[in-house]
């Protein structure tokens, strides 16, 4: 049994500290609205008031945020921050995705702490969260690494150490830019043979049995086939993670045409209202 700190209770991390609990580990939450932490009280979790007040009784502290603005207000805001509270032999884990410029400074600070960390990202959604079957791609040191993942094993059914610290970090933006521009090309297409008269469920079908159509491609036709944008991975954040991978593309002078061709889509797709849909409801740009 360990004691955990979970930082953010979005549509992740609530589902996180969930898993956490169900296993008995004692978790401590926080989140910057607490109503949402109600829930998870009632199932034993223990409220802070702040990020720091999480941390000083935390064996591991996940953060799991929207973006690098609430990263850095979780960490390292000035005396509420969790780093504030970090006691020695602590972990820190950030499961949030990130700008690899912004995962190295944060890096340097905890560094200075002597404290061992680990960036962390998650692939999956809010089904995997629950089912504790999401995918960890990690970044950092294989002894921090090897102390972590029984614990990441409790909220994910594969965990991958990557490589060093920051490493993580950018293979989960190119598999949400990969997922990203297959579900893009699968939405213009179904436009165009739906436009030239081709019955759009017998196209998803027929696509669906072709070689060149990844299982991640097929479930995006499905849902755009019946119309289902309810919001598992909204476009708002499907653009903000394009957009952070073009930040760290271009801190590592590497070339991304696709995915910046791409993130205007999604941006685009934000501009015309379609934000809070699903990934899928790029789609509706072409239908």
């Amino acid at each position: 049994m360990h004691r955990v700190a979970i930082l953010g209770l979005g549509a992740m991390g609530s589902r996180m500290a969930r898993k956490l609990l169900d296993a008995g580990h004692q978790v401590a939450v926080y989140n910057r609205s607490p109503e949402r932490a109600r829930a998870l009280e009632a199932e034993g979790a223990t409220v802070a008031a702040t990020p720091r007040q999480a941390a000083e009784r935390s064996e591991m502290v996940i953060s799991m945020v929207t973006d690098d603005d609430a990263s850095r207000a979780i960490w390292l805001e000035e005396s509420t921050g969790a780093i504030h509270g970090l006691g020695e032999g602590t972990i820190a884990i950030e499961s949030s995705t990130l700008t690899l410029a912004w995962v190295r400074r944060l890096a340097e600070a905890l560094g200075s702490r002597g404290t061992d960390f680990l960036d962390a990202p998650v692939a999956g959604s809010r089904p995997q969260a629950e089912a504790g079957q999401l995918v960890y791609l990690v970044g950092g040191a294989p002894s921090a690494f090897e102390r972590a993942k029984p614990l990441l094993e409790v909220m994910g059914a594969a965990i991958h150490h990557v490589g060093p610290l920051g490493q993580g970090m950018v293979l989960k933006l190119a598999v949400n830019s990969l997922f990203s521009l297959q579900v893009a090309a699968m939405a213009e297409l179904l436009g165009l043979v739906r436009k030239a008269g081709i019955d759009e469920n017998r196209a998803v079908e027929v696509l669906g049995q072709m070689p060149v159509t990844s299982p991640a491609a097929k479930g995006a036709a499905a849902l755009i086939a019946a119309r289902d944008f309810a919001p598992m991975f909204p476009i708002d954040l499907v653009e903000k993670d394009l957009r952070y991978l073009l930040e760290s593309a271009r801190s590592v002078e590497a070339e991304v045409p696709a995915t910046a061709a791409v993130r205007e889509l999604y941006a685009r797709a934000i501009n015309e209202g379609y934000g809070d849909n699903n990934i899928a409801g790029i789609a509706r740009l072409f239908l």
